[in-house]
């Protein structure tokens, strides 16, 4: 071990869980690795027992590590040959769904000054048409939010607003092309099985185990395109492992496959930080990533979005380029402001406090 922690960049356990993470994809710490303890981690890097618990739970929380009882940590993550093992998978039943969200809805008092202020800020520039891709503004804060808060950092051209995922699901149809077969999961959210019956495309179903897509079903597909929400399955609740993200990565790394990442509900992860995006992890620059407002604000505010591959955004811009924003410049200027003021990020730590504070009761 050979950590090094920048005490003046916090915080100090991310730093932890992110060199710790790195050596077990890279192999540093094959699959049942006891990892060091946690006394001598804190040890080595001149930090608290409680700081090294905390990285160690993250790890936990997103499938890399295990606690094994009076015998310390262990890696659970496997990347021998890019897929998991069946032996790890368990069959997925009704019994594993998880409740949905519900908790304090976004303040409408919020909501209502910050209309209040876009109108009184920009005037008759509300009424104005928005660019194709949506306004400069809003693809700009969204920039910044992504890099922040999940690790994606992409420029402004490979971002585009839409009015909601259904859209958005049909825009990127055109551009991927009707042609190409679909992977979905089974069973998913039932509106994606809807918009590609309605294009007319080919779906295959995948079913899901405990951990995510089937292995073996993955590995004998004849899709082009894997539609997946790896944050939380609706309806199953199932939530991709690290291994399984790692393994969905490995598939598309192959005949020039792509992933549509749907990270609907994310943010309302209670973990301490969210776990890491298929586009965050892959450099193989063939992963759509795709999120709403929907669930953190309204379900009446039909704004979307999606962040395309860097290869994707010439082809899109050519071939979809015309296709006028469907988002009005209004709502998109505000929630440009609620990003930008905090708000947004407020409103969501205020639904994640919830959360866990519902868990610890139950």
């Amino acid at each position: 071990m050979k950590y090094k922690i920048d005490k003046h960049t916090h915080p100090i356990y991310l730093q932890i869980y992110n060199q710790l993470k790195d050596d077990i994809v890279k192999g540093n710490y094959p699959y049942n690795t006891k990892l060091p303890s946690k006394r001598l981690l804190a040890e080595e890097t001149e930090t608290s027992i409680i700081t090294v618990e905390h990285a160690y739970s993250l790890l936990c929380d997103e499938g890399y590590v295990e606690a094994r009882e009076r015998s310390g940590f262990f890696v659970v993550f496997r990347n021998s040959d890019g897929f998991v093992l069946p032996s790890r998978a368990a069959k997925y039943s009704t019994e594993m769904s998880k409740k949905q969200y519900t908790g304090p809805d976004f303040p409408f008092s919020v909501l209502a000054k910050t209309m209040r202020a876009v109108i009184s800020d920009y005037g008759g520039e509300i009424l104005k048409k928005s660019p194709n891709k949506g306004c400069i503004e809003l693809r700009h804060a969204l920039r910044q939010y992504l890099a922040k808060n999940r690790g994606i950092v992409v420029g402004i051209e490979q971002i585009i607003i839409g009015s909601g995922a259904e859209y958005l699901y049909g825009l990127i149809i055109e551009l991927l092309g009707r042609k190409c077969v679909y992977g979905i999961e089974s069973p998913s959210y039932e509106q994606i099985r809807q918009v590609y019956h309605a294009y007319e495309v080919a779906c295959e179903e995948l079913p899901l185990s405990a951990d995510g897509i089937e292995s073996a079903a993955l590995s004998h597909t004849g899709a082009d395109i894997l539609h997946t929400t790896p944050y939380r399955s609706f309806p199953s609740g199932v939530t991709a492992s690290a291994s399984k993200r790692h393994e969905y990565i490995s598939w598309a790394g192959t005949r020039n496959r792509f992933i549509i990442e749907d990270d609907f509900e994310s943010e309302f992860s209670v973990s301490s930080k969210p776990e890491d995006t298929l586009f965050a992890l892959s450099n193989a620059d063939n992963i759509i990533y795709l999120n709403t407002f929907s669930k953190t604000i309204s379900a009446s505010l039909r704004v979307g979005y999606m962040v395309l591959p860097e290869k994707l955004v010439e082809k899109f811009d050519a071939n979809l380029g015309f296709y006028s924003c469907t988002v009005p410049t209004f709502e998109q200027l505000v929630l440009t402001q609620l990003l930008e003021n905090g708000d947004f990020e407020r409103h969501i730590n205020r639904v994640r406090r919830h959360k866990r504070k519902a868990e610890m009761q139950n």
